[in-house]
């Protein structure tokens, strides 16, 4: 573990879990929890949230999806470490937050000491999941790969602007089309893939080396 102290930052609806992360964080040394908030709306809006240099976040907030706040918390503050907890298992979920920008993904019923250790382990450059996590993608990236993928130069625009987040209104203003014309060709990229979601197509993007991964 490291010797710095760790400034983390949280955001949970349920009072309970966020209060209980709180004192477990606290209690943890090299830890100080320097905010703690109910939504993503909430977070942005504070000035502190830019001190963190861990973000704890759910998925299922009021409002705003953590996953787009870690969109939106990337964006803002590049460099920094956002580990999502939630109780989100499936494939979707996992791929749209770790394609947003998260690099970790841990399951609410983990232990204090693992979450501790997740949160340390995230700050040291590594990426925390969950093993029923970890294992998903691990599979995913084991099955057998599509066939030779030929992408036009649009495709592999809109499917590199995708992996970075960016919203299709924005995709479409960029590239001179319209939202229509970036839902054209999403779905001519679905079809070459195989795949029928964003997570998906940007996994086995990345994988077959068609596109950047996001920074």
């Amino acid at each position: 573990m490291t010797s710095e102290t760790i400034y983390v930052a949280l955001i949970e609806d349920n009072p309970h879990v966020r209060q209980g992360w709180e004192l477990v964080l606290n209690d943890a040394p090299q830890m100080k929890v320097i905010g703690a908030y109910k939504s993503c709306e909430d977070a942005l809006a504070s000035p502190a949230i830019g001190e963190a240099d861990v973000v704890l976040m759910d998925i299922g907030l009021p409002g705003m999806s953590g996953i787009e706040g870690v969109r939106r918390l990337k964006e803002r503050y590049p460099q920094q470490v956002i580990v999502m907890c939630t109780v989100h298992e499936d494939d979707d979920k996992i791929f749209d937050a770790l394609c947003a920008g998260a690099v970790g993904y841990l399951l609410k019923k983990t232990a204090p000491s693992d979450l501790i250790r997740a949160l340390h382990e995230a700050y040291s450059g590594g990426s925390p999941m969950t093993p029923t996590v970890a294992r998903k993608v691990i599979s995913f990236f084991q099955k057998s790969p599509v066939d030779s993928v030929e992408l036009s130069e649009k495709e592999q625009q809109i499917l590199q602007a995708m992996a970075q987040g960016k919203t299709y209104a924005v995709i479409a203003d960029a590239l001179c089309l319209s939202v229509d014309g970036v839902y054209y060709h999403i779905r001519h990229i679905y079809e070459k893939l195989q795949v029928h979601s964003r997570a998906e197509a940007v996994a086995v993007g990345i994988k077959k080396r068609l596109i950047q991964p996001p920074r």
